[in-house]
């Protein structure tokens, strides 16, 4: 947080030493290794390319390289300043580790070197694979006050977090939506609600600034906005420390800088062209775009090629061998709102997640959705129709139509829901799973029942795969005052009732099993040093 922001609000030399002690300072790397002047590293690979995004914390003259082996791939430039680059390599040997060096164009090194492995081909038949997910790892970075209040976990703890993750040497990581935490057309129209009030007052005025929307994200001062946010709450807590892991990011609501939120003065989604932006353009910045080694429909949203590597920004597919395969939906950014026909992924999406997933050409399949299958918490922007009563006051109530029912939910929106679910229970080889971001909140289930539809000869089996971020505020309880239930139409045995602690899902895969394994924080908050795990539930799909 900037000095001069803090005495724009008048909060005193006391709360600015109290404010810059606990957010100020950078995480230092846990593992001793020579960062230079890098801010944070984020890769993505499959079987034959890498995408890598990577920024400095000062912009640099020229572009820097990588050296991949015995390639030098030149760096593309992604912002205006110099500090944010990408390296997109192409034409690799599947399942082979490449030692790369980033330089100057002298030829200086700009950090140790460090690995990165490709993954096998679609036919290879590889033994295992460990998977870890998680959510809403996003926040700005605030101290924790007296009696455990917080809103976002502090980026310490995240960072100790994520540390403790990569500890179990995962293969690759599903970071499944909500980034960034920075709503600003949101806040400032809930006023209804503590926490919208606060933060139009706090975040929008002082910590980063406000857009300007009849100017372009890059280029602009709106580019300073968008870096004050992302540096803090996705380069500070990430680091260099996935810098051999792939981490596969999932966009959701917040990642467009809103809440989803409808009510008559405000219907936040689908996004506004402007909000696209500026989630293109963090993605753009900090985190890679999807690979794509499949032919996709002509029309299939947010295909790009970048120096011969195809790239898909909102949806993507992972691809282990033949042992696993992941598909990757945000659920917000393309959503209808079309009554019957609406849909939270556009036809054409929905469709190449029916082909692949009846496809049945890997002994595993996870749909890895942004918004959670199986439970409800009243929200707007749900598969589910249901209307839960809200006693909180941190956050402004769902609005409701003349009727009661959710203001502008669709249809649609439903019978999406059930196509895709029958498509999962109808695999003949293989068990359906879920693996859901959003809800903060750690928990599993199986449905056995979907309104008309009977799953029993192969359930759902549902997972909430656990928040990284946050704050004892951000609880459902405390924020609308209620607990996520199943809604009315599901029929779910809940094998892990939800429970709000911060945490993540392990997914082990060998041979024709599955082990999948949720681990929870202690309740409230722990110093970062102090920060241990405990395994509140696992169970076997074979």
């Amino acid at each position: 947080m900037h000095r001069r922001s803090v005495l724009k609000l008048g909060l005193g030399a006391s709360a600015l030493a109290l404010l810059t002690s606990a957010c100020s300072s950078d995480t230092p790397g846990a593992d001793g290794w020579n960062a230079g002047d890098l801010q944070h590293i984020l890769p993505l690979v499959s079987h034959r390319a890498f995408n890598i995004k990577l920024s400095f914390r000062r912009p640099q003259k020229s572009p820097p390289l990588l050296l991949v082996g015995e390639r030098k791939v030149k760096g593309q430039q992604q912002d205006s300043n110099g500090r944010f680059w990408s390296f997109r390599v192409d034409q690799l040997s599947p399942n082979t580790e490449y030692n790369l060096q980033l330089q100057s164009t002298a030829g200086l090194a700009l950090c140790d070197d460090w690995s990165l492995k490709t993954f096998p081909a679609p036919d290879d038949q590889p033994e295992q694979l460990k998977v870890i997910s998680y959510t809403c790892a996003g926040g700005p970075d605030l101290p924790v006050f007296p009696g455990n209040r917080d809103g976002f976990k502090p980026a310490a703890y995240r960072a100790k977090l994520f540390q403790l993750m990569l500890d179990k040497k995962p293969d690759l990581v599903v970071a499944n939506g909500d980034h960034i935490y920075w709503d600003y057309r949101s806040w400032e129209a809930n006023r209804d609600g503590v926490l919208g009030k606060m933060a139009a007052k706090f975040f929008l005025k002082a910590w980063a600034g406000t857009f300007t929307e009849n100017q372009a994200v890059i280029g602009t001062a709106n580019e300073d906005v968008l870096t004050s946010v992302g540096d803090e709450q996705i380069a500070k807590i990430y680091g260099v420390a996935f810098r051999s892991t792939p981490v596969f990011f999932i966009t959701d609501d917040h990642d467009y800088f809103e809440n989803d939120d409808a009510t008559p003065e405000l219907v936040t989604f689908p996004p506004r062209s402007f909000n696209q932006e500026l989630r293109n353009s963090l993605q753009r910045l900090y985190f890679p775009e999807y690979i794509v080694e499949e032919n996709l429909e002509s029309h299939f949203p947010g295909q790009i090629e970048a120096r011969g590597v195809k790239l898909s920004t909102h949806f993507g597919q992972v691809r282990y061998g033949e042992l696993f395969s992941g598909l990757l939906y945000d659920c917000g950014g393309q959503l209808s709102i079309q009554g019957d026909s609406s849909g939270l992924v556009p036809p054409v999406v929905e469709s190449w997640l029916t082909e692949n997933t009846q496809r049945e050409d890997s002994r595993h399949l996870v749909h890895f959705p942004s918004h959670p299958v199986g439970w409800s918490a009243g929200k707007w922007r749900e598969w589910y129709p249901d209307v839960l009563q809200s006693t909180g006051t941190l956050l402004a109530p769902i609005e409701r139509d003349e009727q009661g029912n959710k203001f502008m939910w669709q249809r649609g929106w439903w019978l999406q829901h059930q196509r895709l679910l029958k498509t999962l229970s109808a695999q003949k080889k293989r068990r359906a799973m879920v693996i859901s971001g959003d809800l903060h909140l750690l928990g599993a289930g199986r449905i056995d029942h979907s309104a008309e539809l009977d799953f029993t000869a192969n359930p759902i089996h549902t997972v909430l795969s656990g928040p990284v971020g946050i704050g004892m505020l951000g609880w459902l309880s405390n924020a609308r005052g209620l607990a996520a239930k199943a809604p009315a139409d599901i029929s779910i045995e809940e094998t892990m009732s939800p429970v709000e602690q911060n945490g993540f899902t392990v997914l082990c895969f060998s041979g024709n099993t599955c082990a999948v394994e949720l681990y929870a924080c202690p309740k409230g908050y722990v110093p970062p040093e102090n920060l241990t795990l405990s395994k509140m539930h696992n169970f076997q799909l074979s």
